[in-house]
This record gives structure tokens, C-alpha cells and sequence, in this order.
């Protein structure tokens, strides 16, 4: 047979053990003491044993416990009956509780009065162990307590050996790949460049010659910036998966305490670490718990805790000491409040912007989500990224989970298509909540104001495509539409306006077919008029008198005025009014036209609740706008197309020359 060399774990050492140990031996003496225990007796057995000569001495402890010692031939006299054949040998063989000690030495001369040979009480004071441990539980309450106090700081509030006097010691986590779950970036889909320029750094630390023959000098530290959710922090795990160096990894928060001092200290413990493990990389994730600028915050005084910490993460960086063979990676989705002084070269070199994923960068998040789950072979996972616009990393991993859930739901051995789009359906517009009561005539305006929608959007040029149009309740709407944005990096005024146009098709809709209005389009009017605002205020697009002006603030620090007089503030009222009715003229102008059609797909609505673009496409016809998406990839075929001619006629001249 063969051996198995499997390495025997050692128990670690706890300090139960030894409780256990001393609650044992306690017990133990108690059970060994047992066995000379002394007979229980009384005044009338004393006075008899006096009497008849049995007794050698009697030894009164402290005045209330009488102890009889009676001769060896009154002992082997007594154990020869069955009721004392376990009386002790030796020492005491009786004990009783007496009264008085006054009267019971009274007694004791009584009792012997016609004895010549007289026996003396002892007198003698003692204690048991028991009396010894009654005296010990305070002390013993305050030791338990003491190790509670310093076992609780251990666990919540400090670091290093985890005691009061290392409070101020950093808790910085160091990432051994070997132990913790490797993450490369092969496990991060997309996010091309930012992978880019995060392995450049860790290829300084793994090859610094490459660089150093040069003369480049190693980057301070790199910044991570970018909306919730983008994949940031697992950038960061990629980065310590790849990287041959230490890693330590701190949250901002794990910097504030509430005592004076301690932030500022742990920042110098975090880099003393670090310099001692060099070359290695430092993370800190949220740096904006502890790098908020200072002059932004009214509630920062000179002595705050926070200023503290920054100004002495501030100094580590780059400040009068060398920080050689540490760099510091970081990320926030707030850089707009992180303070000046921090944001500067020479600090943190390099800020990465990590994006909300592009088409087909969603389409490979998705790949990677859905390699555990268990999905038909022939899914589109293009066609699910095409669904999915604006969603972020963690937003697709929890469409994809909530798809396995909903297969799960409904019985089903494997996730089809029909379970990601009620997926995506879920995450965006909540759970449907087919319970809710609604009459005919709400139900019929709701009706008409979703087919509004959708005629709109589909007949002008500029919008959004439909997906689909339900006038079932989810969350708090009571009808919605689903659109396949375009991914435009520039929008066109036209193109803005007739966005306004299809937001307000619903409203527009309601009057025509009912001449009147109702509340249902909060929604689109507050939309409406927020992109208005921002047409007129923030991108120019406005009239003579507030044309190519621009009062957006990009440095995220609130104005406590406005940046325009109380004229200019009338002039973009009214412009932007005068662009919402605009808006709402072309969207009465279409479905004017449309009248029939938006009547037919109402019907359908109601018969339906649910109604695709194939059912679109067939009550109004085949949708003639040319979208981005279809632009992008027209002219990728007409590129490809000219390279396959240009091939060809580079072919062509060779052979000729071949010929030749």
C-alpha cells in the first residue's frame, strides 16, 4: 500500500484550554476529597463517646464546627458496623455544627465532671478552598472581563497584534495569490485599455530594467476612476493576480476612527509595511473617505481627523522622504470632490477612466457571467448586449442571475432567451405587478398613451427603436416602453428634439384621441423639461440671446448664486418652452397623421397587453431610419469590401510581374 504523506495539522493554542484545565483539576480535588470525608454526628454521640472513654481530643473550628478525634480502638470498634465501615482511619471521624460555643463548652466540662483523665477543647481557625475561590471571583470577574475588552478591540478596532496600544496599527489585507482566489485579467472582459495601462505598471515592477535603461522612473500610483460598478476594484484584484510583487489592499474607510490620531498613524504604518516589502503595490479602494477636499467641505476644521490622514497621505506619497518601489493604486467614483493637492503628478501620475462597457465589450461581460449557468447552445449574446444599453459590469452580472432565477421559477433545466430578456425586463422596470387594480378607462388611456409612444419613436428618423411596448404595471409605472438606444458619442439638435418628440408622443396622444389629459405622463414631462433645460443652459443650443453659452459646472463645487442674471434666467425659460412645444406640435403632427394606426395598435395593446416591434412593423410598416448601429456596420462592410479589392489588385500586379 502506498503511504500518504499528508501533513498533520497542529491544534492552535487557546486560551480555553486552560479553563478547561483549572474547571478539571477543581473538580478532581473535589472527587478526591470525598474520600476521607468525615461522618456527620451530634451533642448526644459526643456526650456519649466522653462517657465511655472514646474520645482524644475535640477541636472546635472557628467557634461553630465541633471535630471529633476518637481513639484507634473506638475507630476499629465502630468500622467493624456496617453503617461506619467508611469512617476515616485517621483524623477527624465525626463533625456536627454547635450552637452556642459558650454553652457547648458548659456542656463539655458537664460531661466529664467524674473523669480524672479531663480532655481540653482545641480552639483553631481555618479555611476550605471554597472559601479561597468566594475570595478569587471578583478577581477572576475582572480578568474575564479585562480579556473580553482587549479580545472585542482585537476583532473591531485595531491592527497588527491586535491590542489597545496597536489601535493605530494599518489593517491592510496583503494578497497572496496562492491563497486567495487568483483573478487575471483574463477574467475581465472588456475594459481594453485600462487593462493597458494597469499592466505597464506592473510590468515596471516585474521588469524595472526595461524601463530604467531608458531613464523612465517608476509611476507614484495610478487612479481608478469611473461610474459604480465598471469593474474598478476588480481591476485592482487583476492587477494583484498578475503581478509577481506583495500586494496590499485597504479600503479608505479602514483609515477614519474615531480617535485623534489613529488615521494619520495607520496611513505611516501602511507605507512602513510597504517599504519594507518593496517593490510591491499598495490599493486603496473609496479613496474618497479619507481624500475629500479640504476646501470644499464646510465641515472640516484645522484639527480634523480626516485633514489629518490626507495631509499625512499627502507626505508618503511624495513628500521630504523617499517612497522608492511603492506604488499606490486607487479608485473612487467620485473624483470630483478628491482634493487638488492629491490628484497632481507626482502623486498619482496616471487617472484611468473606466467606462460603462461599449456593445461589444457588454457582450463579453456576459460571456463571462453566463459560464457557470446553464443556457441553450444557440443564444444571441450579441443580441442580449444590444438589450442592454448603459448598463454597467455588476448590472449585467445581476441580469444574468436573475435570469437563472427566473428559469428556476419556472421549472426549466436550462435559461433560454425569453429568461434574459425578462431579466433585463426586471432589473429596468421592475417586477410586474399584475395584482394592481385598474379600471377599463385607465386601462384604455394607458393604452393609447404607450402606442403614442411607440408611433412617434418609430415614424421619425432620429429616435431610439422600439423593442416593445406593455401596458402591464411594473414598479410604479402603469405602462412602458423598451427602446434600443444608440450609442451615439455626439447628439445633433435635431436629434435631441425629436428625442423630445417621442417622450412627449404619450401626452400628445391622450388629447388627440381623448381631449383631455391625465397624470400618466409625469414622467416624460419631467424628462422632457430637464433635457430642454439642458439644451438651452448647458449645450448652446439656444436662441439668439443665449446662444453658444454654457453654464454647466464641471468642477463639482456648488455655486451659491446663479451664473447668469435673473434676464438671462427668463430668456432660458422661455426658450426652453418654446422648444417643448415645438416637440409636442411634431409629436400631434405625426400621430395626426398616423390617427388609424395608433388606434389599431391601442386595440392590440389591450387585447395583448404586450406588443413586440414585429407587431409594430406590421401595423405601421418596416421602419426606414438608419440607425448608428447599422451605420457602424455598413460602413464596416464597405471598409472591409475596399481592402478585399485592394487585395485583390496587389495580387494582381505581382502575378503580372511575376509574368513579366
Amino acid at each position: 500500500m502506498a503511504k500518504l504523506n499528508k501533513k498533520i495539522k497542529k491544534p492552535k493554542f487557546s486560551i480555553y484550554w486552560i479553563y478547561v484545565a483549572v474547571m478539571i483539576l477543581i473538580v478532581g480535588w473535589s472527587i478526591i476529597g470525598e474520600k476521607d470525608k468525615p461522618a456527620e454526628g451530634n451533642r448526644s454521640m459526643l456526650e456519649t463517646f466522653i462517657q465511655n472513654d472514646k474520645v482524644e481530643k475535640v477541636v472546635l473550628e472557628n467557634k461553630e464546627i465541633a471535630k471529633i478525634y476518637l481513639t484507634k480502638e473506638a475507630i476499629e470498634e465502630l468500622q467493624t458496623q456496617e453503617k461506619y465501615k467508611d469512617l476515616p482511619s485517621t483524623g477527624v471521624q465525626f463533625f456536627y455544627r454547635i450552637g452556642s460555643p459558650v454553652k457547648f463548652e458548659e456542656d463539655f466540662d458537664k460531661w466529664q465532671i467524674d473523669k480524672e483523665a479531663k480532655i481540653d477543647i482545641v480552639q483553631e481557625k481555618s479555611s476550605s478552598w471554597t472559601d479561597y475561590v468566594g475570595g478569587a471571583i471578583p478577581f477572576i470577574l475582572i480578568i474575564f472581563v479585562w480579556i473580553f475588552i482587549m479580545r472585542s478591540m482585537k476583532g473591531g478596532s485595531s491592527g497588527g497584534s491586535g491590542n489597545v496600544f496597536n489601535v493605530g496599527k494599518a489593517k491592510a489585507q496583503e494578497f497572496d495569490k496562492n491563497k486567495n482566489g487568483k483573478v487575471t485579467f483574463k477574467d475581465v472582459a472588456g475594459l481594453e485599455e485600462v487593462k493597458t495601462e494597469v499592466m505597464e505598471i506592473v510590468d515596471f515592477l516585474r521588469n524595472p530594467a526595461k524601463y530604467n535603461n531608458l531613464g523612465a522612473k517608476i509611476p507614484k500610483g495610478a487612479l481608478l476612476v469611473g461610474p459604480p460598478g465598471t469593474g474598478k476594484t476588480l481591476i485592482a484584484k487583476a492587477a494583484a493576480g498578475e503581478a509577481d510583487v506583495p500586494f496590499f489592499s485597504m479600503s479608505g474607510s479602514d483609515f477614519v476612527e474615531m480617535f485623534v490620531g489613529v488615521g494619520a498613524s495607520r496611513v505611516r504604518d501602511l507605507f512602513k509595511q510597504a517599504k519594507e516589502k518593496a517593490p510591491c503595490i499598495v490599493f486603496i479602494d473609496e479613496i474618497d473617505a479619507i481624500g475629500r477636499a479640504r476646501s470644499k467641505n464646510a465641515g472640516y476644521s484645522s484639527n480634523d481627523e480626516r485633514e489629518n490622514t490626507l495631509n499625512q497621505l499627502l507626505t508618503e506619497m511624495d513628500g521630504f522622504g523617499t517612497n522608492a518601489g511603492v506604488i499606490v493604486l486607487a479608485a473612487t467614483n467620485r473624483a470630483d470632490i478628491l482634493d487638488k493637492a492629491l490628484m497632481r503628478a507626482g502623486r498619482f501620475d496616471r487617472e484611468i477612466f473606466v467606462d460603462l462597457p461599449e456593445v461589444s465589450e457588454r457582450e463579453a461581460i456576459i460571456k463571462v457571467h453566463t459560464k457557470k449557468l446553464k443556457i441553450i447552445k444557440d443564444i444571441d449574446f450579441k443580441f442580449l448586449a444590444l438589450q442592454t444599453p448603459g448598463f454597467s459590469g455588476a448590472d449585467l452580472a445581476n441580469v444574468c442571475n436573475e435570469a437563472a432565477l427566473m428559469a428556476a421559477r419556472k421549472g426549466k433545466k436550462e435559461i433560454d432567451k425569453q429568461d434574459f430578456l425578462d431579466a433585463v425586463d426586471r432589473v429596468v422596470g421592475g417586477l410586474e405587478n399584475k395584482s394592481k387594480v385598474i379600471t377599463q378607462g385607465e386601462k384604455k388611456s394607458i393604452a393609447y398613451h404607450e402606442a403614442g409612444h411607440a408611433i412617434v419613436s418609430w415614424i421619425l428618423e432620429h429616435t431610439n427603436p422600439l423593442i416593445k411596448v406593455t401596458i402591464v404595471p411594473r414598479g410604479k409605472a402603469l405602462g412602458a416602453a423598451w427602446y434600443q438606444p444608440e450609442e451615439r458619442q455626439i447628439t445633433t439638435k435635431e436629434q435631441l428634439k425629436q428625442e423630445l418628440a417621442a417622450l412627449l408622443g404619450g401626452r400628445a396622444s391622450e388629447e388627440l384621441n381623448f381631449g383631455d389629459v391625465s397624470t400618466g405622463a409625469l414622467n416624460d414631462l419631467e424628462r422632457a423639461t430637464r433635457q430642454a433645460y439642458a439644451m438651452i443652459a448647458y449645450y448652446g443650443m439656444g436662441g439668439d440671446k443665449v446662444k453658444n453659452l454654457s453654464y454647466y459646472n464641471s468642477t463639482g463645487q456648488e455655486s451659491f448664486s446663479k451664473p447668469y442674471s435673473e434676464q438671462t434666467a427668463l430668456e432660458i425659460d422661455i426658450e426652453s418652452k418654446a422648444i417643448i412645444d415645438e416637440a409636442y406640435a411634431k409629436a400631434k403632427e405625426v400621430l395626426t397623421q398616423q390617427k388609424d394606426k395608433v388606434k389599431e395598435l391601442a386595440e392590440l395593446l389591450l387585447e395583448k397587453e404586450v406588443v413586440f416591434a414585429d407587431d409594430l412593423e406590421r401595423i405601421v410598416g418596416k421602419r426606414t431610419a438608419f440607425t448608428r448601429t447599422q451605420q457602424i456596420e455598413a460602413e464596416k462592410k464597405e471598409k472591409e469590401e475596399k481592402e478585399k479589392i485592394k487585395a485583390e489588385v496587389v495580387e494582381e500586379t505581382e502575378v503580372l510581374a511575376e509574368e513579366k
